[in-house]
């Protein structure tokens, strides 16, 4: 299974072998417990739960302390389902190693929460002119249209709410994989801040 989850630590920059130096996102990847394997004839689909990030036992509830004792793994803060098939037995622990340099993987996690935003921050409006009297601004401008069909249009670019929304980057590449400390450094942004949980899966793109 090329599938795993980490948490984003920090971004960084490494040099390639042409002594260039390219952008990386730092993220600890592992180690990760496989808590439990579903199957098509208990559970109607294949899929297995992985857990991610230990967690105090006082913090757990007592349903999910039977889950994990079950497994014979640690509480963990994370548990998500991946429907790939997997050789790996519950109990059984992985980290980055699942992964070698230069795979094309994609990566989902939640963005950073933004509040409520104008056109110009949220859609990248430019506003309106800056002098000879100019009211406009930073304003959307208009947004209805005549006589017919008098109204908005539905998907109208304006203000509201931006950011805090499930976000996947595709194609990116891994770039080093440190297998004894769980590091794994991914070119380019990820989505989220520090700290926040991510999706890692391998393409085969």
């Amino acid at each position: 299974m090329k599938a795993i989850i980490g948490k984003k630590i920090a971004m960084t920059q490494i040099f390639d072998k042409d002594g260039k130096a390219v952008p990386v996102t730092v993220i600890e990847a592992g180690p990760c417990f496989v808590v439990q394997k579903k199957t098509s004839e208990v559970d109607g689909y294949e899929a297995v739960q992985i857990g991610f990030d230990p967690a105090k036992e006082k913090r757990v509830t007592n349903p999910l302390k039977g889950h994990f004792s079950k497994a014979g793994v640690k509480p963990t803060r994370v548990l998500k389902e991946f429907r790939e098939a997997t050789d790996m037995e519950v109990g059984a622990s992985f980290g980055p190693e699942i992964f070698e340099v230069g795979t094309t993987i994609s990566i989902t996690g939640k963005s950073k929460g933004r509040g409520f935003q104008g056109v110009v921050k949220r859609h990248g409006y430019s506003g309106g002119p800056q002098t000879h009297g100019s009211k406009t601004g930073r304003i959307p401008g208009s947004i209805g249209n005549s006589a017919y069909p008098g109204r908005v249009i539905p998907g109208k670019k304006l203000p509201g709410h931006m950011g805090d929304a499930q976000i996947t980057v595709q194609n990116s590449t891994v770039m080093g994989v440190d297998a004894e400390q769980n590091l794994i450094w991914i070119k380019g942004g990820v989505p989220g801040a520090r700290g926040s949980y991510l999706t890692i899966k391998a393409t085969g793109k």
